[in-house]
């Protein structure tokens, strides 16, 4: 299995590169200081030069990158899965989020999304968006959660934590494991990832049990100053990935 990885300088990806190893994957990233995905026949012949048996699409980018991605796996037969987000769902949205749920993202960030997602099934229908929640790593680095809360509470001596929301939330290895098997297993069409699916952690529970966890000395205020059930379901109103406890307990 060769596999092509996008946004290696991020958060997840490199995780889903330590995965692929273990799985004996031969792994290459795309490195747009080499190769602009906007110059479309630089970016055609890399493609066609590396030949990749897969293709997981983590990086922030325009969706015409995604189409193009998505484009040349159908035309050559690889999967392709492209890694989006809860945040494609509004927190007016009632949750839990199923897959097929209508997405009402408001803000920037969410709308891009949405069109990166379109951009990806239109040109590979049988492709897999897998949409994803905040990530929790030990090493907190990147866009993690707990990275987060050690910088909110290093700048407000406290952290703010809401009852009244239910994030989507997992840990990368979780994550990085799924993704994998759905470039092994995918059926295609949106597939939600979320350790928090079944269990509905309250983001203030979530924060006192990775307090002790990780062994943080934090202060938590207790707030419902943010409401959403932001949970990641699927059709069958379950999850692909092992649940929070698993890591908590």
């Amino acid at each position: 299995m060769k596999l092509l990885i996008t946004g290696l300088n991020g958060t997840v990806a490199p995780w889903v590169h330590r995965e692929a190893q273990t799985r004996d994957w031969d792994v290459v990233g795309w490195d747009r200081r080499a190769i602009d995905p906007a110059n479309d026949a630089a970016a055609l012949a890399f493609l066609r030069a590396e030949a990749p048996d897969a293709i997981v699409h983590l990086a922030m980018g325009s969706e015409c990158w995604a189409g193009q991605l998505a484009d040349f796996a159908r035309r050559h037969g690889a999967a392709m899965v492209f890694v989006s987000t809860a945040m494609v769902f509004d927190a007016s949205s009632v949750g839990p989020h199923r897959p097929d749920d209508p997405r009402t993202a408001r803000d920037d960030y969410g709308q891009y999304k949405i069109r990166c997602e379109d951009a990806v099934l239109t040109a590979d229908p049988s492709a897999t968006v897998a949409r994803i929640g905040w990530q929790i790593a030990a090493d907190a680095v990147g866009n993690n959660m707990l990275r987060h809360l050690d910088e909110q509470h290093a700048r407000d001596g406290r952290i703010r934590a809401s009852s009244a929301w239910r994030p989507a939330c997992s840990f990368m290895s979780d994550t990085a494991a799924a993704l994998c098997d759905l470039v092994q297993e995918g059926t295609g069409g949106p597939v939600h990832l979320d350790s928090n699916a079944l269990e509905a952690l309250t983001f203030d529970q979530l924060v006192l049990n990775l307090g002790k966890k990780f062994e943080r000395d934090w202060v938590v205020e207790v707030t419902q100053d943010y409401l959403h059930d932001q949970r990641l379901v699927n059709e069958n109103g379950g999850s692909m990935l092992p649940p929070l406890s698993v890591h908590l307990s």
